[in-house]
């Protein structure tokens, strides 16, 4: 009988903590759908009723907990139809697309998606519904309107950035980035700027600032009034964010200032490594003397590698002893050397695991270095857009890979970089250490994403974390109130003084002249 009342009581107490959270996660790529269910299914294995508005339909629901789809259906296929549209330029040519332009084409694409979510059937089937959330959580990808989830539930706001601390992140909650040795996502700089970068990193910096405020925001606000008539003003809305889970850790990303209401959880997508499939365990069990894993990841593909660029990775592989694992979207390789075995989909966490996997050639996608640093592999990264060539240049100066810029794809390059990476012992060294930092944490990260979510509904959105910059105008905020004041002062005073010497140069001339006359 005391079992039985003691298991009464734990149903109880674990019902009691459980609380009723949205995901959205509108996003058509699968990269970005890997973290939203990531965090969402954790919750879930705590115990919590989860809800989660996406395109994908998640084939493996958590056990635990309530696990609640509302699919965005028709997505992936319009998503499809971009992609074939786009391919008459290859994603590769999008190594060439200047920075500065590459933000309003982001802001364009992502405002029809943001549009296309709210007002999806499912979606409105859910916003006329009376249903309550304990917490909302949105992943941060300049999608503005999506704000009015939050407010429209009455719930507090988490974001979920896919990237580190960033430009549409630092905004909502008046986190400062130094422009002086902090780069911006877009852009492939270190810490360690010329006066040039850091230049070019600063007018960029205030043109991302002035997109924002002069288009995607007045952009957004509209759909948010159209879409959440009766809630709050979208400003408001828009600033109320109670906590930003952010893709980062000091081990994956240079370390840059908080504010208290940023978390770093880096890596809590990472799974415990399963067996492998029985083709795959034998190939990599067998190749003694070492295989290189070679992804472009899921938006990249291989397969559309241009013929001169394959012929260079061809030619170098079949010259080698070592084994290549190649992720290959189609079913032949026209010259495939006998040592590359080909896969269209690789568990690639559970074979970076492998202890002969010696090297990992990678886009350089944040979710592709967070796991060869989880699992200490070095990385040849190929960057080719966004955030890529910002992770490729923190591979190189952390001394645990190097980078090799796509127009720089030769038989002869590779076999330098490959020489370089595989018998120098030191880029190993390295990124064993980098996995040493990255394991090193009080608890893991996805332990530390349920706890904060806990936190800000136990607190009511905790505004206690939330600095008083998020409160001030732009101008305020930029102390360009105080500037101008100063300018003026300074003037002012140039001014006083340039009359006042001119009065004291025309009296000391008189004197002279009326000196010169007496005598």
């Amino acid at each position: 009988m005391k079992t039985f009342f003691a298991l009464v009581f734990l149903v109880i107490f674990h019902l009691s903590k459980c609380a009723k959270i949205l995901g959205v996660f509108p996003m058509p790529t699968s990269s970005h759908y890997i973290l939203g269910s990531a965090l969402m299914k954790g919750l879930a294995e705590h115990g919590h009723d989860v809800t989660v508005i996406s395109p994908f339909v998640e084939k493996n629901p958590p056990k635990m907990g309530s696990y609640r789809q509302i699919e965005l259906t028709g997505f992936l296929e319009t998503h499809e139809i971009e992609t074939e549209r786009l391919k008459q330029r290859s994603m590769f040519d999008m190594e060439d697309v200047n920075s500065f332009l590459v933000l309003p084409i982001f802001f364009y694409i992502i405002g029809d998606v943001t549009e296309a979510t709210l007002k999806h059937p499912n979606v409105q089937e859910l916003l006329r519904s009376d249903e309550k959330f304990d917490a909302v959580i949105i992943q941060e990808f300049m999608n503005e309107a999506h704000k009015g989830f939050a407010t429209h539930f009455n719930a507090p706001m988490i974001l979920l950035s896919p990237i580190g601390a960033c430009a549409w992140v630092n905004t909502l909650v008046a986190n400062p980035a130094p422009t002086s040795y902090v780069p911006d996502a877009m852009l492939s700089y270190s810490s360690q700027m010329t006066f040039t970068e850091r230049l070019t990193n600063t007018v960029f910096h205030f043109y991302t600032h002035i997109l924002y405020h002069l288009f995607n925001f007045p952009k957004h606000a509209r759909l948010y009034n159209e879409y959440f008539p009766n809630s709050v003003p979208f400003y408001d809305a828009l600033y109320n964010v109670s906590l930003v889970f952010l893709n980062s850790h000091p081990s994956l990303n240079q370390p840059v200032p908080y504010v208290p209401n940023m978390v770093d959880i880096g890596g809590f997508h990472i799974n415990p490594t399963k067996e492998l499939p029985h083709d795959l365990q034998q190939f990599l069990d067998d190749s003694k003397e070492g295989v290189i894993y070679f992804s472009m990841g899921s938006n990249l593909k291989s397969a559309e590698f241009p013929p001169e660029k394959r012929d260079a990775f061809l030619n170098t592989f079949s010259k080698m002893k070592m084994k290549i694992l190649w992720k290959w979207e189609e079913d032949v390789l026209p010259g495939q050397p006998k040592n590359v075995k080909l896969g269209k989909w690789l568990p690639q966490q559970d074979i970076l695991a492998h202890p002969n996997v010696k090297l990992f050639m990678t886009h350089g996608g944040l979710l592709s270095t967070t796991e060869t640093i989880y699992h200490g592999v070095p990385v040849l990264a190929i960057p080719i857009a966004g955030d890529q060539k910002l992770n490729a240049q923190r591979i190189v100066n952390e001394g645990f890979g190097l980078s090799l810029g796509y127009k720089e794809i030769s038989e002869q390059t590779l076999t330098e970089k490959l020489d370089e990476l595989l018998n120098n012992p030191k880029y190993t060294r390295n990124a064993k250490k980098r996995s040493e930092l990255f394991h090193d944490r009080l608890v893991g990260p996805m332990e530390t994403a349920v706890y904060w979510v806990e936190y800000v509904i136990r607190h009511k959105g905790a505004p206690h974390l939330k600095v008083a910059g998020v409160d001030l105008p732009w101008y305020k905020y930029m102390l360009l109130d105080v500037g101008v004041f100063i300018l003026v002062v300074l003037l002012l005073s140039l001014y006083i003084f340039c009359k006042i010497s001119k009065k004291i140069f025309s009296l000391c001339s008189k004197s002279k002249v009326q000196k010169v006359k007496r005598s």
